[in-house]
């Protein structure tokens, strides 16, 4: 009988037979009974009669995909993010308060497990799997890994809840159209003809040279780069310094910005929030920080909120892994030779998603050891918020 006949066949081939192939032996066993062939092989291999009518359409036409491929250019089952509009959205708006990321990698992670995103995705609507989740995460550019102690301290027991403050004052700012920035320095770098991590290409057998011991050179001195990170136009500023890394240079930078990128675009702002970590120039107990941010204030009329990132936290900052790690990627095994050498290697970086960077050299002096007296910091207009107002403050123009 044809049918058993086909059945057994099929049961034999089958787990050899690629979704195609499947289909065009379908089609050739149909074509072949002539006359209800379609029903017929569909009843004994269990193969859909559309699928084997395809099958045979193809055959008689002749219109074959290339040669190794299943399924034609764009066929098969469509990506969940093409199907739900906006789950790519939800899934950042989750998953960005609690994003980090390494600073010299563009690799993210997410503290938050799958099944608890997925969780959080079915409550506002969505029809996703933890499976299809973990698909999601993985083609945005995240990874679930396990917990791991940091080098860089104690956790605070005010972190998270830190985290959703900033991320609510980001989003208050940015609803109103006013600008957001992140900054911080990026690690120093010797400037000179010294080797530099990574690899680049270059003509096989003749690797560039370099100085075998990473001793400074007093004439060149080392660079300071100090960033400045536009997160909603994805846009930077880096500062190259030559002197030292004090509160003074970065304030000097976000006014440089301030400038020539910032009041350009947004010339009806009234205040600017700056997410900072808490240590280093731009700490949260430094007092030229605030002040310098003082006469920043007086000088542009902007009311300045600033948030600090806890303790321990630093490469949670959004510079850290949205501007330095590409400019890291930009140069990486390419010796810094001279400051023009990094600021056109810093001004040269771009990334798919359209960042653009504008370097420049700040040859000023800033002396370490400035102190500020109770009386200066007592003209500082600072009100610190409820919560935390260690971390969270405003500074309004005199």
């Amino acid at each position: 009988m044809d049918l058993e006949r086909i059945r057994v066949k099929y049961e034999a081939l089958s787990p050899s037979l690629t979704e195609r192939s499947r289909r065009l032996w379908c089609a050739t066993e149909a074509m072949d009974i002539g006359w209800g062939g379609i029903p017929l092989v569909s009843r004994a291999t269990g193969v859909s009669q559309i699928t084997i009518w395809r099958g045979t359409k193809e055959l008689k036409s002749g219109d074959m995909v290339e040669l190794g491929r299943v399924r034609r250019p764009g066929g098969g089952r469509k990506k969940v993010v093409q199907k739900d509009a906006t789950l790519l959205r939800d899934v950042e708006s989750l998953v960005e308060p609690t994003v980090s990321g390494n600073p010299e990698s563009r690799l993210l992670w997410t503290s938050k497990s799958v099944r608890k995103l997925t969780g959080e995705l079915r409550a506002m609507g969505h029809d996703i799997s933890f499976r299809t989740m973990a698909d999601v995460l993985r083609d945005a550019g995240y990874t679930l890994q396990s917990n791991r102690k940091s080098q860089e301290g104690r956790g605070h027991p005010d972190r998270d809840s830190q985290f959703r403050h900033i991320n609510r004052q980001v989003v208050a700012f940015q609803r109103e159209q006013q600008p957001v920035i992140s900054v911080d320095t990026k690690k120093k770098e010797l400037v000179g003809n010294f080797k530099n991590p990574g690899r680049e290409w270059r003509p096989k057998g003749s690797p560039e040279t370099v100085k075998v011991h990473d001793f400074i050179i007093q004439e060149n001195g080392k660079a300071i780069p100090y960033g400045v990170y536009d997160l909603t136009r994805n846009a930077g500023w880096v500062s190259v310094g030559i002197d030292h890394d004090t509160a003074s240079f970065a304030v000097r930078t976000i006014r440089r910005w301030w400038r020539a990128m910032g009041q350009p675009v947004y010339p009806k702002a009234r205040s600017l929030l700056i997410t900072a970590y808490s240590g280093g120039s731009n700490g949260a107990k430094v007092r030229l920080w605030k002040w310098e941010l003082q006469r920043l204030a007086d000088a542009t009329g902007l009311t300045i909120t600033v948030c600090h990132f806890p303790p321990g936290t630093s490469k949670w900052n959004k510079i850290e892994h949205r501007l330095f790690s590409y400019i890291s990627a930009n140069w990486r095994g390419r010796p810094l030779t001279s400051l023009v050498t990094i600021v056109n290697l810093i001004a040269a970086t771009r990334t798919e998603t359209g960042l653009r960077v504008r370097a420049e050299i700040d040859k000023g002096r800033y002396p370490q050891g400035r102190e500020i007296s109770d009386e200066e910091m007592s003209q500082v207009r600072l009100h610190p918020h409820r919560f935390h107002g260690d971390w969270n403050y405003t500074i309004h123009p005199q």
